[in-house]
């Protein structure tokens, strides 16, 4: 068997053969530096509506990325052809490319070989998942909601795959992983009442269709018939998708330089960064670590650079910022990769002793189309979905009418009152695994909402 018919047989490149392909590729190159980055692997779907599945879908590729360097102008080719000619003349195609391109004032050189933390997020059970194994999952979920009289809708997205990152220089990365998101929205016929429930891990065998199918049923059940309230300041419950919708958007602003030009959340008034200043509640801890068991990410970034555990805040103070390699080589300080992964630290209560202890507030689910207002305060607005309900003296009342929020997650961590346990949470609007998020439910006051929504 050639070479070629191997690489095109296998769905996610060992090792070997990613490290057999790049020296292939750079063999070919003619340029004054080269990278190649190399991703294989599949992805499935199963899409299901009106208790039923609608769509399946499993995709297969391989592809490269040849990005070639002459002086400080760079030119990229992305294919998945993979037979001799074809990787010549793409490699070829990006040499042609850097010579029309501009110089980049901020080109960095090629990394020299790095070490990388060994680790590896992958699930046996996961990249076996076929379409047959994925409609049987979701059935548990349409058979529950039929025979409750509800109807069910949802997504269940499948990622097994290898990437590998290699230079002219001799660096040479690899990893391979699993991912997997399954969601859930069941609503009344009458369509009054919507419910939601979804989760997200590299391991299929911590994934319980039937649990998620009694939790969506139930919010349905009693979110039907909602009453409309006041807008206003609440006291919040808010479930972890809730938490992580909203906390994942701080790891989207620590970037260093945005904080050093005056541009971001974390600039100091008068000039700086808040490093060593605290932001937020002294309960609060958020850290990125590639190897988390819950929350596994790659161990490194797109050019090779190691990915390790950062702590960015600890304890309510901002303790690092994230450097890109050009930044970091302009103020001399080491890059550190933004991490690709969060989680934040927890308290012991439960959702149930959460809502015991407040006189009057919100039990929110999850938010929706959620978009930005404000980077210097890391303001952003969205929408309450799928199980809004109303606390009373310690115990929900009534479903509530969804309703728009303008919110910064750094106001709300200020206002914290207690939190529970971090779990895994699916907190991506696309319904695919997104970034690794780890997060607690937590309670806290003065949550603005601004003004009522009739979306179900």
């Amino acid at each position: 068997m050639s070479d070629l018919q191997t690489l095109q047989g296998a769905r996610v490149l060992s090792r070997a053969e990613a490290e057999s392909l790049a020296k292939r590729i750079l063999g070919f190159s003619q340029a004054e530096a080269a990278r190649v980055s190399i991703n294989s692997g599949n992805r499935g779907n199963t899409r299901f509506a009106v208790n039923q599945v609608s769509t399946g879908g499993d995709n297969f590729n391989t592809s490269v990325t040849i990005l070639s360097w002459v002086g400080r102008r760079s030119g990229s080719v992305t294919t998945n052809k993979l037979d001799d000619a074809a990787l010549r003349e793409a490699v070829q195609m990006s040499e042609r490319i850097a010579r029309l391109s501009p110089e980049d004032p901020e080109a960095m050189p090629e990394l020299e070989p790095q070490q990388y933390a060994a680790y590896d997020g992958w699930s046996d059970a996961t990249a076996g998942l076929d379409p047959s194994t994925r409609a049987a999952a979701t059935r548990e979920i349409t058979e529950a909601s039929r025979q409750a009289g509800l109807v069910s809708t949802g997504y269940l997205e499948t990622q097994a795959g290898a990437s590998a990152v290699a230079n002219s220089k001799g660096l040479f990365a690899y990893t391979r992983q699993t991912g997997l998101a399954f969601t859930t929205t069941v609503r009344t016929e009458d369509g009054t009442g919507s419910g939601w429930a979804g989760t997200a891990s590299h391991d299929w065998t911590r994934v319980n269709p039937g649990a998620l199918a009694a939790r969506a049923i139930d919010k349905a059940k009693r979110s039907q018939n909602p009453v409309a309230i006041e807008p206003g300041r609440y006291t919040v419950i808010l479930e972890p998708t809730a938490v992580g919708n909203l906390v994942q958007l701080i790891s989207g602003a620590v970037s260093a330089r945005s904080a050093e030009e005056g541009r971001s959340f974390f600039s100091k008034q008068g000039g700086g960064t808040k490093v060593g200043l605290k932001v937020i509640d002294e309960r609060v801890t958020l850290t990125s670590d590639p190897a988390d068991p819950e929350a596994y990410a790659s161990p490194f970034s797109g050019d090779g650079l190691p990915n390790r555990k950062t702590t960015w805040i600890e304890n309510g103070v901002v303790r690092n910022l994230a450097y890109d390699r050009y930044w970091a080589s302009r103020k001399g300080v080491e890059a550190v990769s933004a991490g690709g992964t969060l989680r934040m630290s927890g308290g012991t209560a439960t959702i149930e002793e959460l809502i015991a202890s407040t006189q009057r507030g919100l039990l929110v689910t999850r938010f929706w189309y959620i978009r930005g207002v404000d980077p210097r305060t890391i303001l952003y607005t969205g929408l309450t979905r799928d199980g809004t309900f109303l606390i009373e003296n310690g115990r929900i009342t009534r479903a509530v009418k969804n309703l728009r929020f303008n919110e910064s997650p750094i106001f709300m961590l200020n206002n914290l009152e207690a939190m529970g346990r971090p779990e895994r949470v699916s907190a991506s609007e696309s319904g695919g695994p997104g970034s690794a998020i780890v997060v607690p439910p937590i309670k806290c006051r003065e949550f603005n909402f601004t003004s009522l929504s009739d979306a179900i």
